[in-house]
């Protein structure tokens, strides 16, 4: 079998307000917009988003996607990453850290449209402690 060479992959998350999604994602999760793209002025919003190798796009044009989605995202300082989401104290969403079953520290936030975002660092098998 062929082995592909992915190059990347970018999740396309379902948005329904503009003004929410930039809250979350920027300001709270602190990405920033590459690119936004509309077809005409009060059409829905295309963009993508980004926080170093971790690439987004958010739409909320209704047939690119549905809402409810979960993107797991493999990061190697999911604690220090926690600690700077605690201290802005956004009022709706407060993750937390948890010990997921395939031996990783998980961190999950949830979007206002109910798309989540699972942060995940894997933990060796030798310490599955944290």
């Amino acid at each position: 079998m062929l082995d592909l060479d992915i190059e990347e992959i970018i999740p396309i998350l379902r948005i329904f307000d503009e003004v929410k999604a930039r809250e979350f994602y920027l300001a709270f999760l602190g990405f920033k917009v590459d690119w936004e793209h509309r077809f005409e002025p009060d059409t829905p919003i295309y963009m993508q988003i980004s926080r170093g190798k971790i690439v987004l796009h958010l739409s909320e044009h209704s047939g690119d996607c549905s809402p409810g989605a979960t993107v797991i995202i493999g990061i190697k300082n999911i604690e220090e990453y926690y600690q700077e989401l605690s201290q802005k104290d956004y009022k709706y969403n407060r993750p937390g850290i948890e010990i997921a079953p395939w031996h990783a520290k998980v961190m999950e936030v949830i979007d206002p449209f109910s798309n989540r975002l699972r942060f995940n660092q894997d933990i060796p098998e030798e310490n599955p402690q944290f």
